[in-house]
């Protein structure tokens, strides 16, 4: 499961597209904390700090622990806005959250045993259909990724979600239809099976050939 972290903020007594301008001119985000029920809190954190956070690409996923002033608020993004030239982060949106809260978040999929799937083997293609999965999962239990075994499968086997085991407490959020996740396709020339064959046909098919080019040269030589 993923691990808690922890921010330092600061609180914005002042809000406003104006506060917020002089805000990034100073080298914070302005951000906002809302939920559970309680008034919306505006506050700012370190540039840098945000940015290496982002960069990690887990950040919509983790729970954080903000340091406000002599207050802590357990939270998570659920929100945010970059500029539009520069991608740098300029707005957050954090959730207050619970131990009974759940939230929805997309999850990256790890596929495992590549070497033992016999598909594979044979010189199929791992078709790749969702690299992350939106799941319903406790605020404080939202795991880092969702590992895939593929052993055993095989050139036409499909991967579903009704045959993944998530973790305890977490569920698909598409629940009205089994997706599909990946599938172990065939090669665009065809199993090795089928090119060995090709390749026997091909052999004979030479080899009439060869026996015409014979039988065109006696011709030639009797005129």
């Amino acid at each position: 499961m993923a691990d808690i972290s922890s921010m330092q903020a600061e609180v914005r007594e002042r809000v406003g597209k104006g506060s917020a301008r002089a805000t990034r001119r100073e080298g914070r985000v302005p951000a906002v904390v809302y939920g559970l029920g309680q008034s919306p809190t505006t506050i700012s954190l370190a540039f840098k700090h945000v940015l290496k956070e982002v960069n990690t690409g887990r950040f919509a996923n983790t729970v954080y622990e903000l340091q406000i002033g002599k207050d802590t608020e357990r939270v998570i993004p659920r929100d945010i806005q970059y500029d539009v030239v520069t991608d740098f982060p300029i707005h957050v949106d954090f959730l207050r959250i619970s131990r009974d809260t759940k939230v929805a978040v997309n999850v990256t999929v790890r596929f495992l045993n590549e070497e033992e799937c016999l598909g594979l083997k044979r010189g199929g293609v791992l078709n790749i259909v969702r690299h992350e999965l939106e799941l319903s999962c406790p605020a404080d239990a939202i795991p880092e990724e969702i590992e895939i075994d593929l052993a055993g499968l095989d050139i036409g086997d499909s991967v579903h979600i009704s045959s993944v085991t998530l973790p305890e407490g977490v569920e698909s959020t598409i629940t009205d239809r089994d997706f599909t996740i990946a599938t172990i396709a065939a090669p665009s020339g065809g199993t090795d099976d089928e090119e060995e064959v090709e390749g026997e046909e091909g052999v004979e098919g030479e080899e009439g050939v060869e026996g015409d080019a014979e039988d065109g040269e006696e011709g030639n030589g009797a005129e």
